[in-house]
């Protein structure tokens, strides 16, 4: 296979790359042993976790597995889930971006197994860094870089740095997984105006953009970057770029299509939920300190890697300036190897600055200073001026991309290492070749004694230093291969044990480490509870099942017991007033107080709207039921005191207490008050009002009706005879039997939100805001039929998500 010579123009400054198509490309052989190399590699790894017994924790089974199993159960009951009621009393999955309902890969998982375990969800998440690996081999192949090269990136792109540390928040993962693939058909289809595989592009993009993610959105500016880069290589960049606008508008218009629906929901979930935007100073916060980056030398060096979770690096407690981010955050490490290459024959031999490497290596800086984020002085603008930034807290999410453009240049550092035994970059500037070794040498003292000086203030000096040690020894060990084989065949065979290093350290350091597993123990209410919990659990779900029987449905607050346990309600079919999600709708948050996750019992907090679990609001939230790790007489002091409940089960982890019968869940008002929302929730008061007969009409919605409904002080003193029946209770629709012989508002109490539609008898009505948070219809006197149904998806909402849309950012632009 013939290669580029250290001078050939691809290598050369100032002159433009040969094609990817004019090189030559891989052998049958030798993508049969790349391919079976990443494979035996990615296999290895994925053994890790099940020979310890562990799974990949935390987002992964308290947020991912649940929405998993959600979406599994609602598939094999003939439903498609986009309303949950089961999740902080009704959620909008369908508008959620970590629900995981638009990832087809997932849907079709969910779709084949209706009840899969931890171990099967996370082999087939890891599965999908199989994606991007066998991506980075075709575009080394295109290129004609050695296939050596090639497996030692795919390896660091399957478990290298964030991919490994961050493997807990799968929805990233998944928009991770799909950018490498969508670029290679980018690539493809630039090169040959390919209408086909444009299309291919545009929607692999819309899957890496679907989860909607941080991640998601700077791959899409790296697409941007992508696109540029190869129009800067050629020697005419605007002709080219003008040649290519067709094709370049049909690709976008595709990925745009493609996401239209989902995008247009997230973002009027956005508007109505609790967090549409950041401030400055909460991206400030998880900026990536620049102290992280010694982990690139040493994955120890602050205790990252610790099972007895003793990490001692930048976090809240270590950082004066304090910090959000946290041991898996900034995490960067990927194999000793691939870097001593990079430092080697990137900087030390100027590998770097061959145009070849203009994008990786200009992602790979881009993404450094937008990770640091406050550290640089360039993020603050970002901030305020790129749109869509503020959208996300943590700019340290870039280190997926960091990952993405060192597994990249070390891939080619290799790759030029086999070709030509790593002869420096032909320079006209005498002065640069002599500096680049010591910029290499720099570089590695300036990340050891970043994390020698963090370590030492906090008193862990020693540890880190032997950490150090280790780095150097491998390294040491690594370069005398590397050094003292100048043939080809021996180069050959170096860039082989290259290999079989790299992958055993990957597996060895990331794979199964404290920082992406945990005993499946600690999730056992998914699985296997212990027998007094599952006694416990059976004794509420046998109370739920036969009231449900009746036609009632309580709701249940599950607080304080493991993460798990958060969202197990999806998976259990219980009504849940609390949950575990970074998305609420902002008027229940603000109203009940439920805060962002159901295990730290500070997060809970209690309004005025809300003073305890006897309250008229809890009451009409149909809150009968606690689930508590501890007896009610230990709660947090903050906690209103709970009277008068009844202990259903008792065990050393888990108490069930049923509380007083709460109002019902749907009932007929016939007479009405209006409420102007915000000043109720400002005032954090529930205005008066007689549940038993009246109801609390929004504002907006009370010039509306149709119908004229006596207020308290003209009531005539006659008593309405009212009934409601529920009929059929189901994720996205709701049926119930009325009955009233005066005309009313029936009130369900489910919450309200855009994209709830209803009929009367088969004839659609308006659905009213009612009780602060809850949804209503009119009914007239007689006998009626009401269907609630779940409509996110008809043109009507997508129209109003629209025109909200834009009065919010007309609104916005207008106040700046």
């Amino acid at each position: 296979m013939s290669q580029p010579s250290p001078d050939d123009p691809a290598s050369t400054p100032g002159t433009p790359p040969a094609s990817p198509a004019l090189r030559a490309a891989w052998t049958r052989r030798e993508w049969a042993l790349a391919a079976l190399a990443v494979l035996v590699f990615w296999a290895c790894a994925a053994l890790a976790w099940r020979q310890a017994g562990a799974v990949v924790p935390w987002d992964s089974k308290n947020h991912f597995y649940p929405m998993l199993r959600y979406l599994a159960s609602s598939l094999a009951q003939g439903e498609w889930p986009l309303w949950n009621p089961y999740h902080f009393s009704g959620h909008p999955t369908v508008a959620d971006p970590q629900s995981l309902l638009f990832t087809p890969t997932m849907v079709l998982f969910a779709w084949l197994d209706p009840a899969p375990s931890m171990e099967l969800f996370d082999l087939v998440v890891f599965a999908h860094l199989l994606l991007p690996a066998f991506a980075m081999l075709a575009l080394f192949a295109r290129r004609g870089w050695r296939p050596a090269g090639a497996v030692i990136a795919a390896m660091v792109i399957v478990l290298g740095g964030s991919a490994a540390a961050r493997l807990q928040h799968t929805g990233m993962i998944f928009s991770y997984s799909f950018f490498l693939p969508a670029l290679l058909f980018l690539e493809i289809a630039l090169e040959r105006r390919s209408f086909r595989f444009g299309l291919l592009f545009s929607l692999l993009a819309a899957l890496m953009a679907v989860g909607r993610d941080q991640v998601a959105f700077l791959c899409c500016m790296a697409i941007v970057w992508a696109v540029l880069s190869q129009a800067l290589d050629q020697p005419r960049p605007w002709r080219w770029l003008a040649g290519r606008l067709p094709l370049l508008t049909v690709m976008g218009v595709g990925m745009v299509a493609l996401l239209a629906v989902p995008a247009l929901l997230t973002m009027q979930f956005l508007m109505e939920s609790n967090r549409p935007q950041f401030a400055y100073g909460v991206a400030a916060m998880n900026s990536m300190p620049p102290s992280s980056l010694a982990t690139l030398l040493a994955p120890n060096v602050f205790g990252s890697l610790n099972w007895t979770y003793d990490y001692w690096g930048p976090m809240w407690d270590t950082v004066p300036e304090g910090t959000y981010t946290d041991r898996a955050v900034n995490y960067l490490f990927a194999g000793t190897i691939p870097l001593v290459m990079l430092l080697w024959q990137g900087v030390a031999r100027g590998r770097l600055l061959a145009r070849e490497l203009r994008f990786p290596l200009g992602l790979g800086l881009a993404a450094l200073v937008y990770a640091l984020g406050r550290y640089t002085p360039v993020f603050e603008l970002l901030f305020d001026h790129v749109p869509g930034i503020d959208l996300y807290r943590r700019p340290a999410d870039a280190t997926f991309h960091i990952n993405i453009a060192l597994a990249w240049c070390a891939g080619y550092c290799v790759h030029r290492y086999v070709a030509d035994g790593g002869a420096a970059l032909a320079t006209a500037r005498p002065w640069l070749r002599r500096a680049l070794p010591a910029a290499a040498v720099a570089a590695v003292l300036a990340l050891a004694g970043a994390g020698l000086a963090f370590s030492w203030r906090v008193g862990h000096a020693q540890q880190a230093a032997v950490q150090l040690v280790v780095f150097t020894a491998i390294a040491l060990v690594g370069l005398s291969v590397v050094a003292s084989r100048v043939s080809p065949r021996g180069r050959a065979v170096a860039a082989a044990l290259l290999v079989a290093a790299t992958g055993a350290e990957l597996v060895w350091r990331n794979a199964a480490s404290s920082l992406n597993a945990e005993p499946a123990s600690r999730y056992s209410v998914y699985e296997q509870l212990s027998p007094s919990d599952f006694a416990g659990l059976t004794t509420l779900k046998r109370e739920l099942d036969e009231r449900h029987a009746r036609g009632e449905r309580p709701r249940v607050e599950i607080l304080g017991l493991g993460g798990a346990w958060q969202n197990a309600s999806m998976v259990l079919g219980i009504e849940d007033t609390v949950g575990y999600n970074a998305l609420r709708i902002a008027e229940y948050e603000r109203a009940v107080g439920s805060g962002e996750n159901a295990v730290e019992l500070g997060l809970r907090q209690f309004p005025g709207t809300f003073r305890g679990y006897r309250c008229d609001l809890a009451s009409l939230l149909g809150l009968e039921y606690l689930v508590l790790d501890r007896p009610v007489e230990k709660l947090p002091r903050h906690f209103p005191r709970v009277r008068n409940a009844t202990l259903l089960h008792a065990s050393p982890t888990l108490y069930i207490y049923r509380l007083a019968p709460a109002a019902p869940r749907a009932y007929v008002a016939t007479r009405v008050k209006p409420v102007e929302l915000d000043d109720a929730l400002d005032n954090q008061e529930v205005p008066e009002f007689d549940r038993d007969s009246e109801a609390l009409i929004a504002a907006e919605d009370f010039d509306t009706l149709s119908q004229r409904y006596p207020a308290e002080a003209e009531a005539s003193g006659d008593v309405a005879h009212t009934g409601v029946d529920i009929l059929r209770y189901r994720r996205n629709s709701v049926s119930l039997k009325v009955r009233t012989d005066l005309p009313g508002v029936l009130v369900l109490h489910d919450l309200y939100y855009p994209g709830w539609t209803a009929t009367v008898d088969g004839k659609p009505v308006p659905v009213l805001r009612a009780n602060l948070l809850f949804r209503g219809v009119e009914v007239g006197r007689g006998e009626h039929r009401v269907e609630f149904t779940f409509q996110p998806l008809s043109a009507e909402n997508l129209l109003l998500a629209a025109t909200d849309l834009v009065r919010r950012e007309e609104g916005d632009a207008a106040t700046e």
